[in-house]
């Protein structure tokens, strides 16, 4: 029954977490849109890899980093330089995107967008500190035990919570292909303005720590 609740927790956490638009769900969208629902799911695919990476690693590490705060400023530190970066590609650098006839999607394969889900997934680092503090939270109320076969519970919903909104974004923007051309022209000022908003909060954190 604990590890039925450990995957229930992972799958709700996992859920809420990212079904806010993000870069990696956005990320998905703009290839399902450009590129066909194919090419997106090689792209979720990569991104699930790293997650479960990351989830395993903030399972592992939560107690260890609860109480050493130090580390997670890092995280912070880093993942602020990170999305600076991100914003000044999207705004600035980033190429105008576009639909492709349904010709030329036949003729790409999803392994290059499998690449790219590695990578995008493995820039974000805000996983792990969810992650860690809902683990945490979890175990302050003894709902998790950090059992073994708890945390493969708890990793295997956040994958299933993560697949479930990534899937859902493929989907609904597909399907809405024809009528997106708005949403198309502007997907890198709204990536963009994603990573910023993500920039600001993160800035402020680190201020706030120093200050």
């Amino acid at each position: 029954m604990t590890v039925f609740f450990s995957f229930i927790a992972g799958y709700l956490a996992a859920f809420v977490g990212i079904f806010p638009p993000g870069l990696i769900n956005m990320t998905a969208a703009k290839i399902s849109l450009e590129d066909g629902k194919s090419r997106a799911m090689g792209f979720v695919s990569g991104a699930l890899v790293i997650i479960a990476v990351q989830a395993f690693i903030s399972v592992y590490g939560a107690r260890y980093i609860d109480s050493h705060h130090e580390i997670d400023l890092i995280l912070r530190e880093i993942g602020l330089v990170i999305f600076t970066l991100a914003s000044i590609y999207f705004f600035f650098l980033a190429k105008k995107p576009q639909l492709v006839s349904q010709n030329a999607l036949v003729k790409k394969t999803s392994r290059s967008a499998f690449l790219l889900g590695l990578f995008i997934s493995a820039i974000n680092l805000f996983p792990i500190p969810y992650y860690v503090i809902v683990s945490i939270a979890l175990a302050s109320y003894r709902l998790f035990g950090f059992q073994t076969a708890e945390i493969y519970g708890l990793v295997l919903g956040i994958l299933l919570g993560s697949l479930t909104v990534f899937y859902a974004y493929v989907v609904v923007f597909n399907r809405l292909r024809s009528k997106t051309d708005y949403l198309i022209r502007n997907m890198n000022v709204i990536m963009g303005s994603i990573t910023s908003v993500v920039s600001l909060l993160t800035l402020y954190q680190v201020v706030k720590y120093y200050c």
